[in-house]
């Protein structure tokens, strides 16, 4: 179902880009009470470091974006408008994510599902009656809609919300190469070179010499310029894909919204600069359950609106309001 959308941008930030980059540089980040890291141990012997926040009433499973964590301006905005109603949350940081690397080459990427599944199941088996909904951002919401299509009926939450999704991973990895949309691509790349140079360090001071050997095949990284050479090197390469387009093709999340069956918000922007229009579904891609909003302005997790001259994190209201409903 298309829905039509309530968000007015800030009449100062009425570009996709100044929506973009006005929360991630300029933002007053939001201080949240409560919060206790918990450490998970994964099925295959890694770790995962996840956020709670709260201790009583509905529960949310957060999932943040590409080189985000659960320090991200977005998912401690939200946190708190969670407090503010009663309910708790939990941030899963994705591996290597939490400020320390993980223990394996594996990563985290736009397809991968397991470890999503792994924390859902440790939630829902310490709190089986407590409603409980799931958010994803950009990359998680990927993730988050991939997952809510692989699973269909079989999950019991109460809900869930996607935000700034790369429905198609192909046409997300080309429009960052283009006019401005290179500085983002040129800032993650950085970033993400980064994360792979300090975990391959990580491993091979810790004793796991094998699994910095699978970084290490890989060869050297440097010269990547492009989110499709990265992919293709990096996230083909240890995750088991023939290749970038192998990888694209099987985690691209919009074609499993038509198996969605959990309530489901997707909001999309109209100018998000991290994608085009043809990443949209049409209504007739979307199942009953699937609700797909898409805003006049808003960037990519931006969403920006104002209250005379003061900037309104609109996300903040919108999805507590739709959760509301369910919970």
């Amino acid at each position: 179902m298309l829905i039509k959308s309530t968000f007015k941008p800030a009449g100062w930030l009425r570009n996709g880009h100044l929506q973009t980059l006005y929360p991630a540089l300029l933002r007053r980040q939001p201080v949240v009470p409560q919060v206790e890291r918990e450490r998970l141990t994964t099925p295959d012997g890694d770790f995962l470091d996840v956020d709670h926040c709260g201790h009583t009433g509905p529960r949310v499973l957060m999932l943040h974006g590409l080189t985000g964590n659960s320090q991200s301006g977005y998912i401690k905005g939200l946190q708190i408008a969670f407090l503010q109603r009663g309910w708790c949350s939990t941030v899963m940081n994705f591996r290597g994510c939490s400020g320390q690397p993980n223990n394996k080459a594996r990563s985290y990427h736009s397809g991968e599902t397991e470890d999503i599944h792994f924390v859902y199941q440790t939630l829902r088996q310490r709190h089986p009656d407590t409603p409980c909904a799931a958010i994803g951002f950009s990359l998680g919401g990927n993730v988050l809609l991939k997952w809510l299509g692989e699973q269909g009926d079989k999950l019991t939450l109460t809900a869930a919300v996607a935000v700034s999704v790369p429905l198609l991973l192909n046409l997300c990895a080309s429009k960052l190469d283009k006019g401005f949309s290179q500085l983002y691509r040129a800032n993650l790349l950085a970033e993400l070179k980064t994360y792979m140079h300090v975990k391959q360090r990580h491993l091979e001071q810790n004793g796991f010499a094998d699994e910095a050997e699978k970084i290490r095949r890989l060869g050297d990284c440097s010269a990547i310029r492009s989110f499709w050479q990265y992919d293709d090197i990096v996230v083909a390469g240890l995750h088991g894909f023939t290749d970038v387009h192998d990888y694209y093709r099987r985690s691209s999340s919009r074609q499993y919204l038509q198996h969605i069956t959990v309530p489901t918000l997707i909001i999309q922007a109209d100018d998000d600069p991290f994608m085009t229009p043809a990443v949209l579904p049409t209504a007739a891609e979307l199942s009953p359950a699937v609700r797909l909003e898409i805003t006049h302005g808003g960037g990519h997790v931006g969403f920006v609106g104002h209250q005379g001259l003061k900037p309104v994190y609109w996300l903040e209201q919108r999805i507590p309001a739709f959760l509301s409903g369910y919970f």
